[in-house]
């Protein structure tokens, strides 16, 4: 296949299909960006080039091209206690908190999970909580996350990294507690796996059927969309907290100018939002 090139006009197609679709908005000077992700797509599908690729999702036909050109444009960067801080907070602010003031187990949404490094870190703090305070009533409690990306969830749900994966953000400690080795991959353990359960879920649509949380932790994900979407899936995320509830972004992630339903809460380790009573 020869050297793939997009056009302006085409570029500006794609932009608007992308931000449409999934909410990712593109800035200016990233046509490097769709060639170096959708070239290898073309060679799979049989397409002769960008063009023809851009006219077909927005046909929308075939059908399962719309999702494979999300999934390729999708950045999954994560790892292990990614920025630790916020796990800390998790750990030694928020779950003491939640546990007194909760009757029952909590409810936990992981947003944009990726492949699966988010959920399962939030299980292991779980667990060293649980084991530091063995009267809690919050072990049973659920995680649920989701992701655009089909081919992140169907990698996540394996719970099964290679060696460098899992050497990005684990102490040996963690990594021989949490995992066992199988073969030439390591597989999280039973306990942090079965709190975990994995939905697709596009921040685009309405996520009400996931029902009500407790926390909610959607980090490093606004920074790639609009102003407007930005409000109203911090709408959206607030209405899907109970009342007290905690909301962590990336660490460039603000609420600011966006909603109003929130406190702002600084622990030792880091800021996190709480829902307004």
């Amino acid at each position: 296949m020869q050297t793939q090139e997009i056009t302006d006009i085409d570029y500006q197609r794609f932009k608007r299909f992308l931000e449409d679709a999934c909410g990712i908005l593109l800035g200016d000077g990233k046509q490097y960006l769709i060639v170096s992700r959708l070239t290898r797509l073309l060679r799979d599908e049989n397409i002769a080039s960008l063009s023809n690729l851009i006219s077909a999702v927005e046909r929308g036909q075939p059908h399962h091209l719309r999702d494979a050109v999300i999934d390729a444009m999708t950045t999954n960067e994560t790892s292990w206690f990614r920025d630790v801080q916020p796990f800390e907070t998790l750990g030694q602010v928020i779950f003491p908190e939640l546990d007194k003031l909760r009757s029952s187990s909590l409810r936990i949404w992981s947003a944009a999970c990726s492949s699966g490094q988010e959920p399962y870190t939030i299980s292991m703090m779980l667990s060293e909580y649980c084991r530091k305070f063995p009267s809690n009533r919050i072990a049973s409690s659920q995680i649920i996350a989701t992701d655009i990306s089909s081919s992140m969830l169907v990698q996540a749900k394996k719970a099964e990294y290679e060696d460098v994966a899992v050497g990005r953000g684990l102490s040996d400690q963690r990594r021989q507690q949490f995992f066992t080795k199988q073969g030439d991959r390591w597989r999280v353990i039973d306990e942090v796996k079965q709190r975990v359960s994995f939905r697709p879920q596009n921040l685009l649509q309405s996520f009400g059927t996931l029902g009500k949380f407790d926390i909610i932790f959607c980090r490093n994900v606004l920074i790639y969309f609009s102003a407007d979407r930005k409000k109203d899936i911090l709408q959206r995320m607030a209405q899907s907290l109970n009342k007290g509830g905690y909301l962590f972004l990336g660490a460039s992630e603000t609420i600011s100018g966006y909603t109003d339903a929130f406190d702002l809460v600084r622990t030792p380790h880091s800021t996190v939002y709480r829902k307004k009573d």
